[in-house]
């Protein structure tokens, strides 16, 4: 282990010079590696950091250690990655497993002693690199579906020094796929009120014609001025039903490139200006993902080279030209999209703005609009471009626009509650509105005297409310008085139903229990294996808080021998 140790100080600091490794990292899995989530894949709201890799739909499978190293990092939490592993290598790669049921034994010991010291199922630690080594193939996790996973799955990653993600299938990680990707809708966009494509001064989608050969045709189309277009695309692999995420897309213009995009690496810092790659009015009334293959104004996604007036083109009236796109996924199996493009002028009405009312929020400087008891703050840069919105205030309900534009962060809304009785406040709260029956939502809540602030970064519906119900403690697997001695997990489920859960804290005779919280099924467990509860009679006393510190308390006893 020393000389691992050395190894690692000292080409930690090389790793930047050389290619990638190949078969350096093993697969994390001891089986087929079939994917359900590829690498850039892309999100409402962020980038995939990793690969998705099937666990056959059940949880338990153990994980491997895809190299020799050390743990630098350990973080349990209810949301996001839920049970997370970090382990950094001699190369100076640092490698994620993420919604893990549990980790090995001697992990799970080490973890759990730090849950019991801080008294918190959501820690994070970062031992140093001579605590907790890792051998070559060592089993250290057990795959699950814990945070924010939508089913059970091994979330892997593979970071540089910087941390920043990069595809794993650049080291060697292999998958089956000879299946070419596939388009399923074209777009062309103005880039300016002179731009026409097919008569209009707006996004028009495209007559997509499939290939015998896999490629496509799009239907001619007319235009002139500056444009640009956008597509729909997947890929799939041979063993997984599953709608992927495309590895690289480049297009060309008569012959010439004019942009690619790859997707290989990029980092945390971001990956939330995805919204400036994806057609973000489409994806949030739509509900899919259109790839712009232009790039915008503050757009700041390092995954673009050779953009050429940063991708759009210009048709010249009375010409024949075409665009085309080649869409490939990481095996190099690729799609080609052929756009013909007659050159012709037309004359197009503007579409009249019927709201007389809009107000406008600026890109470069901070803005601030009023109404009645509501103060919204957009500070510099909030905002991709200016836009024109609808803001208006009725009694306690905040129009802020609809959500499809794109923010780059947050903005902040104040309600001044001086006409509010003082009792009242505690228990109110910042919500916004979704659905057809607009649910009132939490928005994270601040108050300080009279004003109640919130930041959020979409646009909609947000309204006072106020919630003075207490959540609900119901024992699953137990009743007062019942003898435990066989079971080896304690259960309970705890809801909310405004503002939501905060936080809880479980005791057993007065002394501090790690509970397990899955939000998914709203689900406490208590292990009895963490040998806590030694005593014969047991009082279990559950608090449990919501965001506006409503708090329930359950309280019971069990036997155990």
């Amino acid at each position: 282990m020393k000389k691992f140790l050395l190894l690692f100080f000292v080409t930690s600091s090389l790793y930047s010079q050389s290619e990638y490794p190949q078969d350096y990292f093993r697969n994390p899995l001891d089986i087929t590696l079939v994917l359900s989530g590829t690498f850039a894949e892309l999100r409402s709201a962020h980038f995939h950091s990793g690969l998705d890799i099937k666990t056959q739909q059940k949880v338990g499978l153990k994980v491997y250690a895809a190299a020799e190293g050390y743990v630098s990092r350990i973080k349990i939490s209810h949301y996001g990655y839920g049970k997370a592993l970090y382990i950094t290598h001699p190369n100076g790669y640092t490698t994620v497993y993420a919604h893990l049921q549990k980790f090995s034994d001697r992990l799970e010991k080490y973890i759990k002693e730090c849950q019991y010291e801080k008294e918190s199922y959501e820690v994070e630690v970062f031992p140093s690199n001579k605590e907790l080594l890792i051998a070559p193939d060592e089993v250290v996790a057990y795959s699950g579906n814990t945070g924010g996973s939508g089913g059970p799955h091994l979330h892997f990653e593979i970071r540089d020094n910087q941390e920043r993600p990069i595809n794993p299938m650049l080291f060697g990680i292999d998958i089956k796929d000879s299946t070419r990707p596939f388009v399923s809708a074209v777009y062309a966009y103005p880039k300016d009120e002179n731009a026409v494509i097919n008569g209009k001064n707006e996004r028009v989608p495209l007559r997509l014609i499939p290939q015998q050969s896999g490629d496509y045709e799009v239907e001619k189309i007319t235009a002139y001025g500056n444009i640009g277009f956008g597509i729909t695309s997947y890929d799939k692999q041979d063993l997984a039903p599953n709608n992927n995420g495309v590895s690289n897309i480049q297009t060309f213009f008569n012959g010439n490139k004019s942009l690619e995009i790859d997707f290989k690496r990029f980092s945390f810092d971001e990956t939330k200006h995805i919204k400036r790659l994806i057609d973000y009015e489409y994806l949030k009334t739509k509900n899919s993902r259109i790839q712009k293959l232009f790039i915008e104004e503050n757009n700041p996604l390092s995954l673009y080279k050779d953009a050429y007036d940063n991708g759009y083109i210009t048709v010249e009236d009375s010409t024949s030209s075409v665009f085309k796109a080649r869409i490939r996924d990481f095996k190099g199996n690729e799609t080609w999209v052929n756009i013909p493009i007659e050159g012709k002028y037309e004359s197009f009405e503007t579409s009249e703005d019927v709201f007389s009312n809009k107000t406008k929020i600026y890109a470069d400087q901070s803005t601030e609009l009023k109404s009645g008891l509501v103060t919204v703050n957009f500070y510099k840069n909030t905002v991709y471009e200016d836009v024109d919105i609808d803001f208006s205030v009725s009694s306690d309900t905040l129009n802020l626009h609809e959500d499809n534009i794109p923010l780059q962060k947050n903005f902040y809304i104040n309600y001044d509650l001086s006409n509010y009785k003082p009792e009242d406040l505690d228990k109110m709260f910042i919500a916004k509105l979704y659905g057809y029956y607009k649910k009132p939502s939490y928005v994270s809540t601040t108050r300080k005297g009279n004003i109640l602030s919130a930041g959020n970064n979409s646009f909609g519906t947000y309204t006072l409310a106020m919630d003075t119900v207490a959540p609900t403690i119901t024992p699953v697997n137990f009743k007062d008085k019942k003898w435990l001695s066989k079971y080896r997990y304690l259960k309970v489920k705890i809801d909310d139903d405004l503002s939501g859960i905060s936080k809880y804290r479980a005791t057993v005779n007065g002394k501090w229990i790690l509970m397990e919280y899955d939000y998914k099924t709203h689900m406490l467990v208590h292990d009895f294996n963490d040998n806590i509860v030694k005593d014969t009679k047991n009082d279990l006393k559950i608090i449990v808080t919501d965001n506006v510190g409503n708090s329930s308390t359950f309280e019971a006893t069990f036997f155990r021998k």
